[in-house]
């Protein structure tokens, strides 16, 4: 029990007591940005055990909670969403707001599992981060007004704000890369559900249509364990059907890890022989021979937009939602020749 001093409470009362600074009681109070939530909640109950008289809205900024699809966490994207993380805690810190983050399997993602999340850390928004809500949580989101953010996904109906790169234009580029370095039959592995991947498989297809003799083939890989390994097996059965495609655009960084090995095997020489670039610039891809070419997805940036997103939703909760893009940048690598790397 904190026994109240008899004089007229100081915030360095509250300072002794908690074990800190004049300083960071002084930012708490003031709700300033910049302050761990362990050491904010700490000072706000000594405060109000002391009776100290707290400035309203000061005991409780708004919470926010973060979903993180646990296949991508845990599996072979674990780098990916590791950055988005970093973005998101390093943001909602950097702005003063409560933030807590929880695992969840996305095909278990009702409203009552989310409502239950949400309710146990007093959460007010919800980052949805590589999730797509089903129909049932998307509406259920609308009726009840809940403030969300889609980060890495897009809603194709525009309810709910959202952060991404910018699929279809990323995966027109990357095409484009192949296209200009004189490739004309060019295949495209992928295989997922999610509407921005679907995007990169538009972009893809659009970019070998706006070029004379092009000849596109889309292979959708199960997903059912290993991307790199489906990746491998699909590129050998590929080229043992059809010998004439001389290069890949991969859905992401461990898929083109497994086309590589597989062009390799056959004896086929990158660049050379056959062409590839990835997406997403993953640690993976500074580490293969030769180092791959790719489209640097600034992860950590997609949190901290993010996180910005939501502290407007929370100041203007009626205003139509927006989604923003932000960039892909080409990576060179030793995987397509250029006039530079022939």
């Amino acid at each position: 029990m904190i026994e109240r001093p008899s004089r007229r409470l100081r915030q360095a009362d509250i300072a002794a007591q908690a074990g800190v600074s004049v300083s960071t009681v002084s930012r708490v109070l003031a709700n300033e940005p910049g302050i761990s939530e362990d050491v904010r909640v700490q000072i706000l109950k000594v405060a109000n055990d002391l009776g100290y008289p707290l400035k309203a809205g000061a005991a409780a900024a708004p919470r926010a909670l973060a979903l993180i699809a646990s296949n991508g966490v845990t599996g072979s994207l674990s780098a990916f969403y590791q950055g988005i993380v970093d973005g998101l805690r390093s943001e909602a810190a950097e702005q003063g707001m409560s933030f807590d983050i929880r695992l969840v399997n996305e095909a278990k993602a009702t409203p009552q599992a989310v409502g239950e999340h949400m309710q146990s850390v007093g959460a007010q928004g919800l980052f949805l981060v590589g999730i797509d809500p089903c129909q049932a949580l998307a509406e259920w989101f609308v009726e009840s007004r809940t403030p969300v953010v889609l980060v890495n996904g897009v809603d194709p109906q525009l309810r709910f704000d959202g952060v991404s790169p910018p699929n279809f234009f990323g995966a027109f580029a990357a095409t484009r890369m192949l296209l200009d370095a004189g490739h004309r039959r060019i295949l495209h592995l992928t295989g997922s559900h999610r509407h921005t991947i679907r995007e990169r498989v538009r972009g893809f297809e659009a970019a070998v249509a706006s070029v004379d003799s092009g000849h596109a083939r889309v292979i959708r890989l199960p997903f059912a364990n290993n991307s790199s390994a489906e990746a491998h097996a699909a590129t050998l059965a590929a080229l043992a059907e059809d010998e004439g495609f001389t290069a890949a655009f991969c859905m992401n960084d461990f898929i083109a890890v497994g086309v590589l090995e597989a062009v390799t095997e056959l004896g086929r020489r990158v660049p050379d022989d056959f062409a590839i670039i990835g997406f997403d610039d993953l640690p993976c891809a500074d580490m293969a021979n030769p180092r791959l070419s790719t489209m640097r997805v600034d992860r950590a940036a997609l949190g901290r937009e993010a996180v910005a997103m939501m502290q407007f939703r929370f100041r203007h909760p009626d205003v139509p939602a927006r989604h923003v893009t932000h960039a892909v940048v080409p990576v060179p690598g030793g995987t397509i020749a250029t006039k530079d790397n022939p």
